[in-house]
């Protein structure tokens, strides 16, 4: 969703880069770009002139420091700037003293609204064990109610539903009734959205949150409608106490404007985001892990709770035994890229290692690939994925015939594996200084065939692209070791 503002704001870090100190004309320089990427992005005039202005005074403001180059003294000003636009710290859900929390989300029609519901219970129960109940109360949308039923079955949370009879705070009252009957400590109520704002609507949520009182209204904003998205909060947040806001559809093609405009212009944090369409594809919203990620420094954070999430850390301290003694085959190899699966699409993965962002925008990663390399190894013999060297020409032949792969596709798998297990052994004798000459990948041959022999070995702690090795990674010493380690047991550093 940031592709174009991250693009900006690269340029205009190298523009500053070389410059021995950052002085007004080279700092205008570097802010000229940002203000049309801004603009480009649909994020509100006033906030970006407001954001510009606050970004030019602190860089020529700051002390000079000697050990610090000018440009990353300039992309920490806007780190700072951009975590104080999107909110500064992150915020939590509102806490209930007695009895279950109740949360009551509204939006307009079309916003992902009931979708959004189901997601929350389910990031609720996944991580903070909570038991949640979601109540059907949207009954102005035809089969609303019956797809929060289906969405429910699906994930094993119960919902409750009275058809479309009754009327809404009704409904409302006596879900959070069953609710305490019942032992739940979570009511999601689901309410009626339009097609736009209207008095009819704006009542039926008066009189429904009049009735429940809930403890926090949740605002579910479509990303993709950029500035409409603003003004249709603040206009809900003029007639309910909107607690935050939680932004669909940020996986889109969205200039996010939204994101950068919504905390300044109603003054309400973003609590979460959907990022897809999947059950498990909502995030907790946090500002400075947002704005590292717009500035293309990554979010490794992140991606090792989502690995922590998926990743049997036993099954996982074992292979990356076998990984760094390089002494490992197929059936290993298949392991891996099934965990690496389990994260999510490749290229968003990726995108949160630092400096991988800019570097693969130009990229062709085709998750179906995986399938590609998948059906080859499933086509040797139990002999050959555990004895890659004994994979002549004429096994070759036969695993490409096995799958529906060219004979190219598999000498390119058994040559990047290879390439692969004398990566990991350099790395495991002499820590990330042994990737200098292991021949890593470049991330713009990560498009093809072959890029995926060096993927799930190289990812952690990789060196691609010039990006910096994960926290913790030290050069020398075995440190890449433990960061590689790390990754792969899930653990954050």
């Amino acid at each position: 969703m940031f592709d174009v503002l991250s693009g900006a704001l690269t340029k205009a870090y190298r523009s500053i880069v070389g410059n021995k100190v950052l002085t007004e004309a080279n700092v205008e320089e570097g802010i000229r770009s940002v203000r049309q990427a801004l603009l480009e992005a649909d994020v509100h005039f006033k906030v970006a002139k407001d954001f510009i202005q606050d970004v030019k005074a602190r860089a020529l403001g700051q002390e000079v420091l000697q050990a610090v180059d000018p440009g990353q003294q300039f992309v920490k000003v806007f780190h700072d700037e951009l975590t104080a636009l999107l909110g500064g710290e992150k915020r939590g859900l509102p806490v209930a003293d007695n009895g279950p929390l109740v949360l009551m989300m509204a939006g307009l029609q079309g916003s992902g609204k009931t979708t959004t519901c189901a997601k929350l219970a389910l990031w609720l129960r996944k991580t903070k064990r909570k038991n949640p109940l979601l109540v059907a109360a949207d009954l102005q949308r035809p089969a609303a109610v019956e797809q929060l039923q289906t969405l429910g079955r699906q994930l094993g949370i119960a919902v409750h539903a009275e058809g479309t009879s009754a009327r809404p705070p009704e409904v409302c009252a006596r879900g959070i009734e069953l609710a305490k009957r019942n032992r739940h400590d979570v009511v999601i109520l689901d309410t009626a959205g339009r097609l736009h704002i209207d008095e009819p609507l704006m009542a039926e949520l008066d009189e429904v949150h009049r009735r429940c009182k809930p403890h926090g209204v949740l605002l579910v904003c479509d990303s993709m409608l950029g500035q409409d998205a603003v003004n249709s909060a603040k206009t809900f947040d003029e007639r309910l106490p909107i607690w935050g806001v939680i932004l669909t559809k940020t996986d889109g093609d969205a200039r996010g404007g939204a994101a950068l405009s919504i905390k300044k212009i109603t003054g309400k944090p973003i609590l979460y985001v959907g990022t897809g369409e999947k059950p498990d594809e909502l995030e907790e919203f946090d500002p400075p892990r947002m704005a590292g990620r717009i500035l293309g420094m990554g979010d490794v954070v992140s991606l090792v709770e989502k690995a922590q999430e998926v990743i049997d850390e036993k099954q996982a301290e074992k292979e990356a035994k076998k990984l760094l003694k390089g002494k490992f085959d197929f059936e290993d190899f298949l392991r891996q890229l099934n965990m690496i699966r389990k994260l999510g699409p490749l290229k968003k993965v990726l995108g949160m290692l630092p400096g991988m962002g800019q570097a693969l925008k130009e990229v062709d990663l085709d998750d179906r690939r995986f399938k590609r390399v998948e059906a080859m190894i499933q086509s040797m013999t139990v002999f050959e994925r555990r004895n890659p060297d004994a994979i002549d020409v004429q096994r070759r032949r036969r695993i490409a015939g096995g799958s529906g792969n060219e004979l190219q596709a598999v000498h390119d798998l058994v040559k990047q594996f290879k390439m692969m297990q004398k990566m990991m052994a350099k790395l495991g004798r002499g820590g990330l200084e042994g990737l200098a000459g292991a021949g890593m990948p470049d991330p713009s041959q990560l498009g093809g065939m072959g890029g995926f022999g060096g993927m799930p070995g190289g990812m952690p702690g990789g060196t691609a692209g010039g990006m910096p090795p994960m926290p913790g990674g030290r050069r020398g010493g075995g440190g890449g070791n433990q960061a590689f380690r790390d990754f792969m047991r899930g653990r954050k550093r």
